[in-house]
């Protein structure tokens, strides 16, 4: 059975430690055994930081009993993508071979964020190996082996954030910290039942955490609702010298945020083309569920090559930021496998003319997008366009990225750097889960939250949660 704090949201979990029903160090003795029992069944843990969590903790649970409370997150357990630098001796090793001893002799600013608000760090997590900058067709592309779905472990947690999906889903820890570049944090949301969110490009720093793409890539939350989400985004965010992109404001989240009317909901147009049957039913499903407080209406983007904008600076740019790696040969001491000599090689090869056009073409893209959202509070869309694939396959023909619909949200709202929450919306006739995203403009975090929240709280598919596994002690 799992422990008694298991699969609670934050808010709940605060409020266990604030009536004295656990203790911060408790709370974090029941979530570092969780991840050192079952994150290797899951291949979602690479390094467990019991030391370190439990020296939070213990301040944690000094100061709390001394008057001195942080706010909701003091004392609660995390779990970061082990792109996210550590000091302390701790090896960050961006899920890949080649850097599986590697150290910094600093934390990524989001970790010193997270621990001024008192969270421990329970464990670092898997990922795709270099957050997929290479290229990758199978799951097996990881350091520690393709993390597994808690809801089918014959079943992927999709990538990069592959193992923060499976930790949250099996309950091994309360929240975890993913990156998205071009579905990173969403894919696994939806793949394993759980609440994520891609800031605005901007709101969160990403210092300290790996460069894939210096202009798309984001750090955000995989929670178990929606408010989770956005408790954890406010302890994120604000500006960081350290990162000139980040925005200059910090986000304060705002739990009961209401427009004063009815929500504008947005559906593009063709979105449910490629989408298997069980998705189109639930998220059909979904979208009749939120006309109680929302007006729901066909819409259509502006004819224009997303996809291509988008793909031609993620390739670049990924190609610069591993300049060295590739020079020395570093991606064929990659694990992923049906790749090699191929996809990572090309990326060099793009002109520098087609990239400053990709630059330019991404304003005219971001302002024709804005033009459309300024009618809409979010722009509603299946999170993927199938569940889970299989662990042993390629999932390279049934991925969200392939060209279309599908791929639609992916493009506009990373090549424009526009928050997303995704929920989930269901199950399908095999029990994986499926998710629904809404989309809203820049900075707008607190209104795609909103209309989030709105629907869990009209559902109950995010109170269920995976079996516990059956786990021999060795």
């Amino acid at each position: 059975m799992p422990d008694a704090f298991t699969f609670k949201p934050i808010r709940e979990l605060a409020g266990l430690i604030a009536g004295k029903e656990v203790s911060p160090v408790e709370l974090t003795q029941t979530f570092l055994d969780r991840l050192e029992r079952y994150g290797p069944h899951y291949n979602s843990l690479v390094t467990l930081t019991a030391e370190r969590a439990f020296q939070t903790a213990r301040q944690a649970q000094a100061e709390i009993a001394a008057g001195r409370g942080r706010g909701l997150l003091h004392g609660i357990p995390w779990g970061a993508k082990d792109l996210l630098a550590t000091g302390g001796g701790i090896p960050t090793t961006w899920g890949a071979a080649p850097f599986r001893d590697q150290q910094f002799d600093h934390d990524a600013t989001v970790v010193v964020r997270l621990e001024a608000a008192g969270a421990p760090l329970a464990g670092k997590l898997a990922m795709i190996e270099l957050a997929g900058g290479m290229g990758y067709i199978h799951p097996d592309a990881s350091l520690t082996g393709p993390p597994k779905n808690p809801w089918d472990t014959g079943r992927w947690t999709g990538g990069s954030s592959s193992g923060s999906g499976a930790a949250v889903s099996a309950g091994l820890v309360p929240f975890a910290i993913g990156s998205e570049t071009w579905g990173s944090i969403l894919i696994p949301a939806n793949n394993c039942g759980l609440a994520g969110l891609r800031p605005t490009y901007g709101r969160v720093s990403r210092y300290g955490a790996m460069a894939l793409c210096w202009t798309l890539d984001k750090l955000g939350p995989l929670c178990l609702t929606a408010d989770d989400c956005g408790i954890v985004l406010e302890a994120l965010s604000g500006p960081d010298t350290n990162d000139p992109s980040t925005w200059p404001e910090p986000f304060a989240y705002d739990p009961t945020y209401n427009p004063g009317r009815r929500y504008r909901v947005g559906v593009p147009r063709g979105v449910l083309d490629e989408a298997s049957d069980a998705v189109r039913e639930n998220f059909e499903a979904a979208l009749e569920n939120l006309r109680d407080v929302a007006d729901v209406d066909e819409m259509e983007f502006p004819g224009f090559p997303y996809v291509e904008v988008t793909s031609v600076i993620l390739m670049v740019e990924s190609a610069s930021a591993f300049e060295d790696f590739l020079a020395e040969g570093g991606p064929l001491e990659l694990s992923g496998t049906g790749w090699h000599g191929r996809s990572p090689y090309a990326r060099p090869a793009v002109l520098a003319t087609d990239y400053i056009k990709a630059l330019r073409l991404r304003g005219v893209m971001a302002k024709q997008v804005d033009e459309v959202m300024a009618g809409y509070d979010a722009i509603a869309a299946p999170t993927a366009m199938n569940t889970a694939t299989p662990i042993d396959e390629e999932f390279r023909s049934r991925s969200m990225t392939s060209a279309g619909a599908g791929d639609l949200m992916g493009s506009i709202g990373n090549g424009c750097g526009l928050p997303s929450t995704s929920v989930p919306s269901g199950f399908d006739g095999d029990g994986l889960p499926t998710g629904i995203q809404f989309m809203s403009r820049a900075y707008d975090e607190n209104v795609c939250l909103a209309i989030a929240r709105e629907y869990q709280a009209r559902t109950e598919w995010h109170r269920r949660h995976p079996p516990e596994p059956e786990v021999r002690d060795s």
